[in-house]
């Protein structure tokens, strides 16, 4: 099995299963990008993960420009899903956060990342009709464009996923947002062993990323807590310094996976100087196959 996440090989090793952590593959999509710096080596995690702060704002400010964002527009990013029925349940209740903050915000303008699915792109067009200050809609699936967009961003509002690690790798500070049915939401809590459901946070065991969830996502708490995340130094820092401590801890079990790989596959005509996801995952399949192979012969 390849994990995605450090915690889940151990998890899979208890129960039998042989399993090796290989990086989460938003690392892959930073590099690719060159979000994180220059690429994933293994030297110093903190300078080579980090993206360079100039390079961020080039970056938002060619977004901004090639949009026709004003370059003094609060931006705030929307990420309400990918799937239509989430999509249809946390979209109006981001709008409304918005309007609540809206006489607080010099010249608000809205991106959001739309999910390519056709059904999703229809409904986001048809609601962003009736909204009273600019949206920008982007393709989803283009990470160039939704890194653009974090870049450009003052904060974002993000239904729980994946997207929450994308805005940690980006440095920008969110409210993560969920709703569900009653009773998916009593059977939550009554199934649940953790404290969290984002998973910076579940990583860091610590309450960094705002989360207002289930029957306290309402319009007005979301709104309470995107102000506190726009306006206070403290609490944006705190999200923008975690990140490195999110990185660090998806980040030093590939190094250390990475090492052993190259000792044991020694002149495998691998180079072992740059420790993706991808190249562990290929290192991982590659040991297996040796181990096996030498078992055979044995």
């Amino acid at each position: 099995m390849l994990c995605i996440l450090p915690f889940e090989d151990e998890i899979c090793r208890l129960h039998g299963l042989p399993a090796t952590y290989v990086g989460h593959p938003l690392l892959d999509d930073a590099a690719g990008l060159n979000v994180a710096g220059t690429s994933l080596q293994h030297k110093n995690v903190d300078s080579e993960l980090s993206p360079d702060m100039s390079m961020r704002q080039r970056s938002g400010e060619a977004f901004s420009l090639e949009h026709g964002l004003s370059s003094d527009a609060t931006i705030l990013t929307m990420l309400p899903g990918s799937r239509m029925q989430e999509v249809a349940r946390m979209l109006p209740i981001f709008f409304r956060t918005v309007q609540h903050l809206s006489h607080t915000l010099n010249d608000l303008s809205l991106v959001i990342p739309v999910a390519p699915h056709r059904d999703v792109r229809t409904y986001v067009e048809n609601v962003v009709r009736s909204v009273p200050f600019p949206v920008v809609l982007i393709p989803g699936g283009s990470l160039e464009k939704r890194y653009g967009a974090f870049n450009a961003s003052k904060a974002a509002l993000c239904t729980s996923g994946t997207a929450v690690m994308e805005l940690m790798l980006a440095k920008l500070p969110c409210v993560v947002a969920y709703q569900a049915h009653f009773l998916t939401e009593c059977f939550i809590h009554l199934r649940k062993k953790i404290n969290f459901i984002s998973l910076p946070n579940i990583l860091l065991d610590s309450p960094i990323v705002p989360e207002i969830l289930f029957r306290a996502c309402t319009d007005k708490n979301l709104a309470a807590k995107l102000s506190e995340v726009i306006f206070n130094d403290e609490v944006r820092q705190l999200q923008v310094g975690s990140a490195e401590r999110m990185l660090q801890v998806l980040y030093e079990p590939i190094k250390r996976q990475g090492n052993l790989f190259a000792e044991e596959l020694g002149d495998s005509g691998l180079s072992s100087d740059v420790y993706s996801p991808s190249t562990i995952a290929a290192l991982t399949v590659l040991y297996t196959d040796k181990h096996r192979r030498m078992v055979h012969r044995n």
